[in-house]
């Protein structure tokens, strides 16, 4: 079975997320590799794939959300997975299962793909690697609440997912 986790990052969290998960699928004896949504990898040449965007204000990355459209009719044919990397931290009672941390496309791909599942992983934020808009917006008090410095992935959780996918890969 030879699997692609392409994703779409903006400023590596959700990378480093593709990556870890390319990792465990190997662990578990399946051929993978993350590659980013900028170099169009062709998911015809794969088994299965594995497809994660960063999210902002409630959206996948446009390249990301391009790639799926892009590529709907071969991904729709296999069995793809996605995780979405957005909310830092989240208010007490809530969790990352909440449908309303759900990205706006992800309704429109489960039409157009039949995605096996989706998933919310948290994200990082180090203000070194941000870029100018976002520097300046972490500088209103209301912003660091919402964008608190970090790194609140969580490798269990990424870990038990990626290991579900292999699982299920690996049933006839």
């Amino acid at each position: 079975m030879n699997v692609i986790v392409v994703y779409a990052s903006r400023y590596g969290s959700t990378r480093g997320i593709a990556e870890f998960i390319a990792e465990e699928l190997r662990e578990h004896g399946v051929q993978a590799e993350a590659r980013s949504v900028d170099a169009n990898p062709n998911p015809g040449e794969y088994d299965a794939a594995v497809i994660g965007s960063a999210v902002y204000m409630e959206h996948w990355l446009k390249d990301a959300a391009e790639f799926v459209r892009r590529n709907r009719t071969v991904l729709a044919e296999r069995p793809v997975w996605l995780f979405s990397s957005g909310p830092l931290k989240l208010e007490p009672g809530t969790s990352p299962d909440d449908p309303e941390l759900e990205p706006k496309e992800i309704g429109e791909f489960r039409e157009i793909i039949h995605p096996r599942d989706h998933r919310v992983f948290f994200g990082a934020l180090d203000p070194g690697r941000l870029g100018f808009a976002h520097r300046a917006l972490r500088k209103l008090p209301a912003a660091r609440k919402l964008l608190p410095e970090g790194d609140f992935r969580n490798r269990d959780d990424i870990e038990a997912w990626a290991g579900g996918i292999a699982r299920t890969l690996e049933t006839p």
